[in-house]
């Protein structure tokens, strides 16, 4: 059991369970707190610190919405792995591209790669008549070996016949159309949304059957308007969150 010896400040302006907060946040910054280790249990952090119940649960629970600990009922409370940023607008990446730019090395499986008529959802995004002709590419994506995302993309086959060929275990997708298709990637929208994770998600992204993921789907466009790729894409929702940058509009 890890102890933490920093007293609370009583005469500090800045609430206990502030206090209390920035205490383990700096205990997991600084590695004195790695991931799975276990924290004190709330009767042993109220008599370590001289406070009461209700702030170490309101402390806690701070940290375990923002995804910093985790609870085992019946086994106590534990340091969360890390969540792995990506970005969600203003910067038309991939995932591949996303990772490297955050310093991280992905590895992508290759679950399925192959044309297929399209269905009502993907004909729609892609301004194609049901049944068209797409591409379809089914990727796991993993980080640091911990499967992050399970990801569907759709294309449509006239303008990208040629991939049936290539090897995306490690190749960026984005890459490949731009770099060697000579296709200019312009704008797109992306959604996002909660979900649960169905029974071969669950399997594939390693956890449990109705465990929360995050939902997003994309569809990208070329200079000319044309749509050129729609993905769904279920992140697991222990280990991801998406970055938005906002900018001030002045009137």
């Amino acid at each position: 059991m890890v102890t933490l010896n920093k007293p609370i400040d009583f005469d500090s302006p800045i609430p206990y369970y502030i206090q209390l907060i920035e205490m383990l946040k700096e205990k997991i910054n600084q590695d004195e707190l790695k991931p799975g280790d276990q924290i004190p249990s709330e009767p042993e952090l109220c008599e370590m610190y001289g406070i009461s119940r209700t702030v170490v649960r309101q402390a806690l629970k701070e940290m375990e919405y923002e995804g910093l600990i985790y609870r085992r009922k019946g086994k106590g409370t534990f340091v969360a792995e890390p969540k792995i940023s990506e970005s969600l607008v203003q910067k038309l990446t991939g995932f591949y591209q996303d990772m490297v730019e955050r310093g991280h090395t992905p590895v992508t499986k290759v679950l399925r790669q192959e044309m297929e008529p399209a269905n009502a959802k993907v004909a729609r995004h892609l301004g194609l008549e049901t049944g068209a002709p797409v591409f379809a590419l089914e990727r796991l994506r993993f980080v640091e070996d911990v499967p992050i995302v399970l990801v569907t993309t759709y294309l449509p086959q006239e303008l990208v016949s040629e991939l049936v060929d290539y090897e995306f275990s490690d190749k960026s997708l984005y890459g490949v159309l731009e770099n060697e298709l000579n296709l200019v990637l312009s704008h797109g929208r992306r959604w996002i949304e909660a979900v649960a994770a169905n029974e071969r998600e669950a399997e594939l992204l390693q956890v449990d059957e109705c465990d929360p993921l995050v939902m997003l789907e994309s569809v990208t466009h070329l200079e000319d308007g044309t749509p050129i790729e729609y993905f769904h894409a279920v992140h697991r929702g222990d280990r991801s969150r998406f970055e938005v940058e906002l900018v001030r509009i002045r009137e």
